[in-house]
């Protein structure tokens, strides 16, 4: 008499499934709860830790999974193909953020002048965030190969026209300004300071604009210097960028012809 081994459920499979689902709601739990800042960035960025392990463990049981499965015939091929998937699917911003680390330069402070760079408002900045230091001059270089598009803005124009036009680019964004506008009556440099923050992740960032007459021409610097993070991975370049090119076609639009940079 011939006895038939009765199939075995494996608990790996089930590991797996339970393990990356969880991850992947803990992940989207989080990114909600630190968007509507019922989250503080440093708890944020440790639960962020978490969900990659968790990940990471639900690849690992579906591996193991899978070996009985090939080896031993066990059920759950369902539960480790979805476990697997999940996985997949958690890791899937981790992997590119490894992608960016490697190809963008180790900054997180950037300015468009980085000989005397905008002072940003240091206020409520506290221990846990990122140190605000010169530049050196290997850092300088890192910006200046990686990003030679973040530069200043030169403008043959009224110095309160500049400023009119900084402050309408300004309201436009939902970055959360450091105080009012200032006074720019009797005034030859004012310095408007804001708190920005990352697309996706939602990462804080100080930027302070800087608008001063030199005499001759109204001179635009900005500066973006990420709270948190060792690299801001191009984040910074980025915002700096897209604010002062927004800035271009504001000024275009007020007075005609294109500004002077």
């Amino acid at each position: 008499m011939v006895v038939i081994a009765e199939r075995q459920t494996s608990s790996a499979a089930g590991w797996s499934r339970r393990t990356a689902a969880f991850s992947l709601v803990l992940l989207l739990t989080v990114l909600v709860g630190h968007q509507f800042d019922l989250v503080e960035t440093p708890v944020f960025l440790w639960v962020l830790a978490i969900v990659a392990l968790l990940a990471a463990f639900a690849l690992l049981f579906a591996g193991f999974a899978l070996s009985r499965l090939w080896n031993f015939g066990d059920r759950g091929g369902r539960d480790l193909s979805v476990g697997a998937l999940l996985a997949l699917l958690v890791l899937a911003p981790f992997g590119v953020a490894a992608y960016w680390a490697t190809t963008s330069p180790p900054l997180r402070d950037i300015s468009t002048d980085l000989d005397d760079p905008p002072v940003l408002d240091t206020s409520d900045r506290t221990a846990d965030m990122n140190v605000l230091s010169p530049p050196t001059p290997g850092e300088q270089r890192l910006q200046g190969d990686a990003y030679p598009l973040v530069t200043g803005r030169s403008y043959n124009l009224p110095f309160e026209t500049v400023v009119d036009a900084v402050e309408t680019v300004l309201d436009r964004r939902d970055w959360q300004l450091q105080g009012p506008y200032p006074e720019t009556d009797g005034q030859s440099e004012v310095t408007i300071n804001a708190l920005a923050r990352s697309f996706v992740l939602g990462l804080p960032a100080d930027v302070a604009i800087r608008i001063a007459d030199d005499g001759d021409t109204v001179v635009v610097d900005m500066r973006s210097a990420s709270r948190y993070g060792r690299y801001d991975l191009g984040d910074n370049a980025g915002r700096i960028v897209e604010f002062l090119g927004e800035l271009d076609q504001e000024v275009a639009g007020q007075v005609g012809p294109a500004p002077a940079e």
